[in-house]
């Protein structure tokens, strides 16, 4: 007796799935992966699916933001911080640290170090990134923006991306 079953078909999205997700992380190794692993069900929870391009790309984008935040803006006894926000059109992902000294730097593709190529990263998979001081406190906020495809999108948004362009610390362990 054979069965044959056809594989699951997936789950279908709820019909507003785009939204805010914010959390403090501990500035270590295992609080990036966790902001990443994090990052990755909020965004399948949003219609972005854990098995394509789109996800796989922001999900990098959130680990290699994260992965800095930690070797590069940790401060003893200091969290950082990974914001998130999505609406039909674009995923917003935001990472603050709490050091001031420091101003991220995007090394060159011929630089033959083995580490230091994070933001080269993210600049290639990113449609635009920049970082800012941190609004009411020290340290610097590094934000990047991913387009998504018209064919990938989400349900419709219920509202615009922009009204959320200038993150607070008020929005501290807020999540949706």
């Amino acid at each position: 007796m054979t069965s044959e079953t056809a594989p699951p078909d997936r789950v279908p999205r709820p019909t507003s799935p785009t939204g805010h997700f914010a959390m403090r992380f501990s500035s270590t190794p295992r609080g990036a992966r966790l902001a990443r692993r994090l990052a990755g069900q909020r965004l399948d929870a949003w219609g972005i699916p854990y098995d394509c391009d789109t996800h796989h790309a922001l999900t990098l984008i959130v680990a290699e933001l994260a992965a800095n935040a930690v070797r590069h803006g940790r401060v003893p006894g200091r969290d950082f911080h990974l914001a998130l926000a999505c609406d039909n059109t674009t995923v917003r992902i935001e990472v603050t640290d709490t050091r001031t000294e420091g101003v991220p730097v995007v090394a060159t593709p011929t630089d033959l170090r083995d580490t230091g190529r994070g933001l080269l990263l993210v600049e290639h998979l990113a449609d635009r990134w920049d970082w800012r001081p941190r609004p009411g406190g020290p340290g610097k906020t590094v934000w990047a923006e991913y387009v998504l495809p018209a064919e990938g999108r989400p349900a419709a948004a219920p509202e615009p991306l922009a009204r959320h362009d200038r993150w607070t610390a008020d929005r501290r362990g807020s999540h949706t």
